[in-house]
């Protein structure tokens, strides 16, 4: 577990994936490891950091041996990509517990408005040494 940064996402959610996507297009430097919560590696990691290995509801960032969870997670990684995204960065002045009812309120729903695959996506050979298994 000695990667600098790594983003867990639900492995068979349409939005996460989509944001992994989108990561990868604007992180021109590939700051960004990924891992999909269900993997061994995103289990292990939610294990060690006593986080519920079941709860699949969460975005995840490992980043500097410290684990950011929810809207604090996805603003923190807004930082390393490109140019305009990291003025998103400056929205963590909002307090936490109203960033994470939006959170929350899209998490719950993100299924039904976005879709489920039936198995974890599968990088490509160009973007395999990106995904952690």
């Amino acid at each position: 577990m000695d990667r600098q940064a790594v983003i867990l996402f639900d492995g068979v959610c349409n939005l996460c994936n989509s944001s992994v996507q989108f990561v990868i297009k604007h992180d021109k430097r590939n700051y960004f490891s990924f891992a999909a919560l269900q993997s061994n590696f995103g289990q292990e990691l939610l294990k060690k950091h006593h986080l519920n290995p079941q709860d699949f509801d969460s975005f995840v960032l490992y980043e500097n041996k410290k684990v950011y969870l929810k809207s604090s997670a996805a603003l923190l990684v807004t930082r390393k990509l490109r140019f305009p995204l990291p003025l998103l960065y400056a929205l963590l002045i909002i307090p936490v517990f109203l960033r994470n009812l939006v959170y929350k309120l899209i998490a719950k729903n993100r299924y039904k408005w976005f879709g489920k695959k039936e198995s974890c996506m599968i990088p490509s050979p160009e973007l395999k040494d990106r995904f952690i298994a």
